[in-house]
């Protein structure tokens, strides 16, 4: 049976009810950066009354480089993002890597989330399944839709039904990912489905020692998922993107998010989503 409902704190996706957005930066880069962030996105969102989950990684572990930055680590980067639920008021979001990091994570954030190349790992599944909080799956860019039926399963055995499944394109040919748009429905029949357009822009390992990317097709494929049905819109945002630590070449600019949101907001009304 398919899971129509996930809950992260206040926020609902699925069940056919409004938009949802989870964004911010793709890494923390400093407290002051990230609550910054938090504070200009929340006022975005605030104004076109989207619920939003914001998001940014403690430890970006999958790097293409041993020498990329990735992040404050656990312990200060879950204080980090302790900091912005206190003063924000936001639910939060991050990824996990490793079994043992959920306990920790699980008392500080309203979402767990698991990487693509993770999603099969039975013992992060587990644990993020037992932690009592959502949990957001991201589809291996290896994995076919119908595949995830089996990730999903993972976490329901621990008896644990709050699940979201994030759509982030397929790998095709080299440096390359494609969106098949067909996958959004086909995993909303396992659990609501998020669809992140910054990361199905990614060029991975393009740039040789680190992943590329399209900017300028976010906007395009943010739509087309939403017409797609997707529940929810996931999108990194940053104030210098071509400065940010992390996926500079797809994160999105933070002074065109309104227009974005604005739009993808159009979509979904114009597709039947509640606004």
């Amino acid at each position: 049976m398919a899971i129509t409902r996930a809950q992260i704190s206040d926020v609902r996706i699925g069940d056919n009810g409004p938009l949802a957005v989870i964004a911010g930066p793709c890494v923390i880069e400093s407290r002051d950066h990230t609550l910054r962030l938090a504070d200009a996105i929340a006022a975005v969102c605030r104004a076109l009354e989207l619920p939003l989950v914001f998001k940014a990684s403690f430890d970006k572990a999958n790097r293409s480089s041993v020498d990329s930055f990735r992040g404050p680590g656990l312990d200060a980067g879950l204080a980090i993002l302790g900091d912005v639920r206190a003063a924000t008021g936001l639910p939060v979001l991050s990824d996990v890597h490793l079994p043992q990091q959920v306990a920790a994570a699980a008392e500080v954030l309203d979402c767990i989330q698991i990487p693509a190349f993770l999603c099969r790992q039975t013992d992060l599944l587990v644990a993020a399944g037992r932690s009592g909080r959502c949990v957001n799956v991201k589809k291996g860019q290896f994995m076919a839709p119908e595949q995830m039926g089996t990730v999903v399963a993972k976490i329901t055995a621990q008896d644990h039904d709050n699940v979201l499944l994030t759509e982030r394109g397929t790998f095709f040919g080299y440096h390359r990912l494609v969106n098949d748009m067909c996958a959004i429905p086909l995993m909303q029949q396992l659990a609501p489905v998020v669809f992140d357009a910054t990361h199905s822009c990614q060029l991975p390992g393009g740039q040789g020692h680190q992943s590329g990317g399209r900017r300028e097709f976010v906007g395009r494929l943010a739509a087309a998922g939403i017409a797609a049905g997707a529940d929810a819109l996931f999108v990194e945002v940053h104030d210098r993107p071509d400065q940010a630590r992390s996926d500079a070449a797809t994160v999105y600019p933070l002074d065109d998010l309104s227009q974005l949101l604005t739009r993808c907001l159009k979509v979904a009304r114009a597709v039947g989503r509640p606004g």
